[in-house]
């Protein structure tokens, strides 16, 4: 297939351009470092081989990254299920979720995927905030990622935007590939998760005729990711003091890198992920809505299905109980689950290290990420 050059410094990497990737790859020290800690005792050559043997994105992740997931989900979790009974697994997607983990979102997905039968997995957004170590921007190319660009001038980003549209609907109509993107940039800190209407503004950016027409064009399903524990919890409510307390504060160096490392590694419980039905029925009854109006529209309806499809825990209805003063969802928890739940939290708190740590405050944030998925499946 020939892939126009406009796409080729975000797209993923191609057949052709796998060997050289994997060469580069295997002789970086700091891949050379994920690979001594992954794979202990196993030559460097012994890996080279065999990642030279897969010849598609497809192979590599089915050699290498779903042996590596289904090995870290029975380390680090009760189990990983998704409901797929609204979409036809024979046709492409382009998956809309709510983001909790930087790296797992989108890597459970695939996993899952495989799992339930689709023919291949699904090309991943990612920013280049993460990207800026060479071998990493590699390795995500070499799995099927293609490069948001952020951090340009206005107009750089505007054609930028045009491209990433370009280029998400040519892999759903051309490649054949299904597409994750998260539904706002970062991840919700306060799991309060809401779709940015700009995510749809550049997704109908690309394709033809009406914006209605070009949403339709890349098939969109709302996707509810549920994890029982967040193991960034920590991290995020420390950064969310942090920018109460000091509005022009920046992440340092590296704090990505850790949030990456942390959320990897970190136990989870149980995860679930929904599949809604295909929003293209519901974009064709608004087919006649102002432009002013849609995409606020779409984007509220997406917010009502991901809602709709999470899997409560006990974990969110303690929490909301806390925060509300009360015990309007004891019904579903025990006494042995809230004095669970409790002593995570405590546990959770120990860790933030900050200067002035506001206890009272960093606690209430911990209690809302696990309280705002209940409160929003509740709403719905």
């Amino acid at each position: 297939m020939k892939i126009p050059e406009v796409f080729d410094t975000i797209r993923p990497f191609e057949p052709e351009e796998l060997p050289a990737a994997y060469g580069r790859l295997l002789a970086d020290p700091g891949f050379q470092a994920v690979l001594a800690y992954l794979y202990p005792n196993v030559p460097v050559e012994a890996i080279g081989m065999k990642m030279r043997q897969c010849t598609t994105s497809l192979d590599f992740q089915k050699t290498f990254c779903y042996t590596f997931l289904e090995q870290l989900l029975a380390k680090v979790s009760k189990g990983c299920d998704m409901n797929v009974d609204a979409i036809d697994i024979s046709k492409r997607y382009t998956f809309v979720s709510n983001h909790r983990d930087i790296v797992l979102d989108s890597a459970f997905l695939d996993k899952l995927l495989v799992d339930a039968g689709f023919a291949t997995t699904c090309e991943i957004a990612i920013g280049d905030n993460l990207l800026t170590l060479p071998w990493v921007r590699d390795l995500v190319r070499v799995n099927k990622s293609f490069i948001v660009e952020r951090g340009l001038p206005p107009r750089q980003m505007l054609m930028a935007s045009k491209r990433l549209s370009d280029y998400m609907h040519f892999a759903v109509a051309e490649k054949n590939e299904n597409v994750w993107i998260a539904q706002r940039e970062g991840r919700a800190k306060d799991s309060d998760d809401r779709t940015t209407p700009a995510i749809l503004k550049m997704m109908a950016m690309g394709g033809e005729g009406s914006a209605v027409q070009r949403l339709m064009q890349l098939h969109i399903v709302p996707l509810s990711i549920s994890y029982e524990f967040d193991p960034c919890d920590f991290l995020k409510a420390r950064e969310l003091q942090q920018r109460r307390d000091n509005e022009n504060f920046r992440k340092a160096p590296g704090e990505d890198v850790n949030s990456m490392r942390t959320g990897i590694m970190g136990y989870k419980g149980r995860i679930h992920y929904h599949c809604a039905p295909c929003i293209d029925p519901f974009l064709e009854s608004v087919a006649d809505m102002p432009k002013t109006e849609l995409f606020d529209c779409v984007a509220a309806y997406i917010d009502r299905e991901i809602h709709r499809n999470y899997r409560l825990y006990p974990s969110n209805l303690v929490a909301l109980d806390l925060l509300e003063g009360g015990n309007a969802h004891a019904d579903g928890y025990t006494d042995a689950d809230k004095a669970f739940f409790l002593k995570y939290i405590e546990g959770q708190m120990a860790k933030i290290e900050m200067e002035n740590p506001d206890t009272d405050f960093l606690r209430e944030q911990l209690l809302k990420m696990y309280a705002n998925p209940a409160r929003n499946h509740f709403a719905v």
